[in-house]
């Protein structure tokens, strides 16, 4: 693996001691030990092991449930079925408007499964084993019915209905259209039409899977949930109304997580089940999730048919605008969807200047898992979505892809961009970081390298992909999707503290799944108070009873570097003017301009002898306070609370600023196909990104290496199958591929420093770059077969049998047709 950089010109806002350095991890120390602390591995005295019961169909009325056998086993503790959820609890809120919003969803499936591996009844005993024993025990009669599995048909006429308090298997369908349609195609020389695309059903798996450890309080009703939930705020607000109890009676507690990439916002149904056995069986217990189950049960990302596409271009490769009908698949329930069918729209235009845009938005109910965020989400598919368009119009058209981008390129003069629907892109410049990318691959050798390849029979493709990680949500967007829900604007809560002894103490809001808080947020407390990153004690994990707790805390959305570690800054620098305002007083009234932050402590800007240590000043405030001046506000205990400035949208024109700053990534992949059986390596790569400022570009290059390492599965092998019955046949890693280490190919890697204007620190989001490579591959293969059938690639999933296929069948292809406008 080999990398580059390309540094940016520094600035005096860039002359920082800490930030911007490549100091080592925080994390590390424990965690290289075997020392950090997951959920598995909390335990309880005398506490029940769960295991969920789940359905083998994936349509089916429940006209039985038994589970007097499994009450009988010595070891078992109890039981949870889905009658009894439902007397017990509200279905769960829905963010959707009708017709989503009538389906009712439980903790556990309540009459009617829908699809295959949904919980219907818990099972607790002594052991993980015997709990799974018993399970084995339970008796349920099932009357099967037709599944549902292909999107496209959902709403065909005689098709089963999936809820029938929705009243069919639409779940949400809306308009999206800005700009003048009829006047951009009317000015196109060309039409090119696209009949259908798809991205594909896949799961950025995490190491470690769901999990909880729940103990209830009886005597003031309140449950702990120790969790790997990535997304407190959320799982809160579901919880909550549904338990019939105030939040204040949730309190969630995390520390380590192995991992999250959005899979673990929706674990809240199972959260549920967890507090119900708790409270039932007077006793803590723990739910770990198996990996089969994980994947058949748990937050596909999102699936996305692209139908009859229509593109409005010049001659020259100038793009008009787009009119698309986006069709996603939900699977069972909605849980955090529809806000999938309006996130997107955060990056409507992609990296490009497309002015008229419509896109006719549908999602319906199928007999599949639940999907939810997805390393991404939503605006990988829709990226991945514009990036074809431009491929298959510079294919169709006989231009080249790179000068296509190019002309068409938002430019770094023109930042900050409003886009059609009233997002606003920070900063950038992709034309500079495209041209980073094809030097590190050495584009200028194209042409020879396609000579060598054909000589040793194999065809070479080029391909480009790009992404928008767009980071720190304006929840108003929901309004969009419901516009009763009274949701907008975003926030995130930092304390930053002197103690007793002169301890810097950090608490965050934040559940860091390996994104490296605890380091970053020592970095930037360090160079505001002066002080080596040693003094800065970031508390691990997260605790909603802490009073660094918000209604949207968690970590999701790209979005640490702004929220998390803006409200980081915010304390920070009450709790830098508190020691000063302190200081002046010790000194005999000395005002805080005099004075100055330096090496641990407070010291006089003309007099350095004159210096009072961090200790002293926790000291004089926590045990050593008689005769301070009575009026003097200082408490060396801060808190911050960051709150992005954004505006409700407008909810009719489907306007406004959907997130606060966008990073960039572009990938290029250089693959080289055996045409005798469809197989193929990628033998050069390219990763050039732009995050803004860098806290710690080493931690920036972890992500974005992660991020390519999880595109590359799932452009090459991830995918969700199911068959017709509705069963998956991907559903462990038997069949379901993760790239090793020994899958990944040379990669190399660049970056630009664009800092957003939009925030105190000049940072972005970063992390969910890695639709990039999806394209990356998907447009190499299609370059690779141009003069082999020129087969059109029309799914996100390429594995081998789908290249040999469109290799010795072209039509196996996307069908796409030009006209003259």
């Amino acid at each position: 693996m080999t990398s580059t950089t390309i540094a940016p010109e520094k600035t005096e806002q860039q002359q920082e001691e800490w930030k911007g350095q490549n100091v080592p991890r925080k994390e590390d120390w424990r965690l290289v030990q075997g020392q950090g602390v997951f959920v598995d591995d909390v335990k309880r005295h005398g506490m029940g092991y769960i295991h969920f019961v789940r359905s083998p169909y994936a349509h089916a009325h429940i006209t039985s449930i038994d589970v007097s056998k499994a009450e009988e086993h010595p070891a078992v503790y109890g039981t949870l079925t889905g009658e009894e959820v439902a007397a017990l609890t509200d279905p769960f809120f829905q963010i959707s408007s009708v017709p989503g919003a009538n389906v009712k969803d439980y903790a556990l499936a309540v009459g009617k499964v829908r699809f295959v591996g949904e919980p219907i009844v818990a099972v607790v005993a002594e052991t993980r084993e015997a709990a799974r024993d018993a399970s084995e025990l339970v008796e349920i009669e099932y009357e099967p019915l037709d599944a549902i599995t292909d999107a496209r048909h959902a709403r065909d006429e005689g098709v089963p209905t999936i809820h029938e308090d929705a009243g069919g298997n639409l779940m949400w369908e809306g308009v999206y259209e800005w700009g003048d349609l009829d006047a951009a195609f009317a000015e196109a020389d060309k039409v090119v039409k696209i009949d259908e695309l798809h991205f594909h059903r896949f799961n950025s798996t995490p190491l470690e899977c769901d999990g909880a450890l729940v103990e209830y309080n009886r005597g003031v009703g309140q449950w702990t949930i120790h969790t790997n939930n990535q997304f407190p705020g959320f799982a809160a607000i579901m919880m909550g109304p549904a338990m019939r109890v105030g939040l204040d009676k949730l309190r969630f507690v995390t520390q380590d997580i192995g991992g999250g990439f959005g899979n673990k916002i929706t674990s809240h149904p199972q959260l549920v089940a967890c507090c119900l056995l708790a409270r039932k069986l007077n006793r803590p217990v723990q739910w770990t999730e198996w990996r089969t189950d994980f994947h058949l049960s748990m937050s596909h990302g999102n699936e996305r048919w692209f139908l009859e596409t229509e593109v409005a271009v010049k001659n020259d490769g100038t793009l008009l605008g787009f009119r698309t009908k986006a069709l996603d698949d939900a699977g069972a329930y909605l849980r955090y969807e529809p806000l999938g069918g309006v996130i997107w729209a955060q990056v409507t235009p992609g990296m490009y200047k497309w002015q008229h845009v419509r896109v006719d938005f549908t999602q319906v109910a199928t007999n599949k898992a639940p999907v939810s965020p997805n390393r991404g989400y939503s605006r990988m598919q829709h990226l991945w979505f514009t990036e074809r368009m431009i491929d298959i119009v510079a294919h169709e058209l006989g231009l080249d892809p790179v000068e296509v981008r190019k002309r068409n390129f938002i430019k770094a003069e023109d930042m900050p961009y409003t886009t059609p629907n009233g997002c606003v892109y920070d900063s950038g410049d992709y034309a500079k970081m495209l041209d980073i990318a094809l030097e590190l691959v050495e584009y200028e050798r194209l042409a020879g390298r396609r000579a060598e390849a054909a000589a040793a029979g194999k065809l070479l493709g080029v391909g480009i992909g790009s992404t928008l990680d767009s980071g720190t949500n304006n929840f108003g967007q929901s309004r969009l999707i419901n516009p009763e829900l009274q949701f907008s604007g975003n926030n995130e809560v930092a304390t930053v503290k002197l103690d007793i002894f002169g301890e810097i103490v950090v608490t965050l809001g934040t559940t860091p799944q390996g994104q490296s808080h605890e380091t970053t947020a020592s970095q930037v407390v360090a160079d505001i108070l002066k002080c080596s990153i040693e003094d800065v004690h970031v508390r691990s994990g997260h605790d909603s009873y802490w009073n660094s707790h918000a209604g949207f805390s968690g970590t999701y959305a790209s979005q640490f570097a702004v929220t998390g570690l803006g409200a980081v800054k915010g304390a920070t620098e009450m709790l830098r003017d508190e020691i000063l305002k302190l200081a002046g007083v010790v000194f005999g009234g000395v005002p805080a301009e005099a004075l100055e932050l330096a090496g641990g402590g407070v010291r006089m800007k003309e007099n350095h002898e004159a210096f009072l240590p961090f200790m002293a000043c926790g000291a004089i405030i926590n045990a050593n306070n008689a005769g301070l001046p009575e009026d003097l506000d200082v408490t060396l205990n801060c808190r911050y609370v960051y709150r992005p400035p954004f505006e409700v949208p407008d909810v009719e024109r489907k306007y406004g600023n959907l997130t606060l700053t966008y990073a960039a990534q572009i990938h290029v992949a250089v693959i080289e196909i055996d045409p005798e059986t469809g197989s193929y390596d990628i033998v050069d790569y390219a990763a050039v990104d732009d995050c803004g400022k860098r806290i710690n570009p080493q931690i920036v290059e972890g992500q974005v290496m992660g991020a390519t390492a999880q595109a590359l599965g799932a452009a090459v092998h991830e995918s969700f199958v199911y068959d017709e019955d509705g069963n998956l046949l991907t559903p462990n890693f038997y069949d379901y591929h993760v790239p090793h280490a020994l899958d990944m190919p040379p990669l190399k890697t660049g970056y630009i420093e664009s800092p957003s204007p939009f925030t105190s620190l000049g940072t972005k989001g970063m992390g969910e770059g890695g639709g990039a490579g999806i394209h990356a591959v998907c447009a190499a293969v299609q370059d690779a077969l141009r003069e082999h059938g020129g087969a059109i690639v029309w799914d996100s999933s390429n594995p081998y049998h789908r290249v040999w296929e469109m290799l010795n069948d072209p039509s196996k292809g996307a069908h796409v047709q030009v006209s003259e406008a």
